[in-house]
């Protein structure tokens, strides 16, 4: 099961460079924890760090539709906009929600000069080995 996330993630990281934001510097993914939860038959807890250069950022993109996430910057500021809601940044110590099938249209360093990193813990069905989906235009 873990070989498997590894080459999903990998897959993951690779989309990055090569989807539909290639005009911008792509972010850094990095699996920090994956854990099936003991006492939650056939859920895991998942979390990944994302790193973003000065103007980097992602496609938009959803995530497995059982992912509950919990997202909170870091370092820096980070543009987002999940679902359609307008675009909001949020600086270091701040943090957001993304609901099970959520559209995540806009996740972004918002400076151009500084870097900036957000945790991403994810609630997510064990069986789910594609955390990830980007979107193309």
């Amino acid at each position: 099961m873990f070989t498997r996330f590894v080459s999903a993630l990998a897959f993951t990281a690779l989309a990055i460079t090569a989807g539909p934001a290639a005009e911008r510097p792509a972010g850094k993914i990095t699996t920090v924890f994956d854990r099936p939860l003991p006492h939650v038959p056939g859920k895991s807890l998942r979390s990944v760090l994302v790193e973003y250069g000065p103007g980097a950022g992602s496609p938009a993109h959803t995530h497995a539709k059982s992912a509950f996430i919990y997202a909170t910057v870091l370092e820096g500021s980070v543009r987002s906009s999940v679902n359609g809601s307008p675009e909001k940044v949020y600086n270091a110590g701040e943090n957001w929600v993304e609901e099970p099938g959520a559209f995540h249209g806009v996740s972004a360093n918002a400076s151009d000069t500084q870097p900036a990193r957000i945790l991403a813990v994810f609630v997510v069905d064990t069986d789910d080995t594609e955390l990830t989906r980007f979107i193309k235009k």
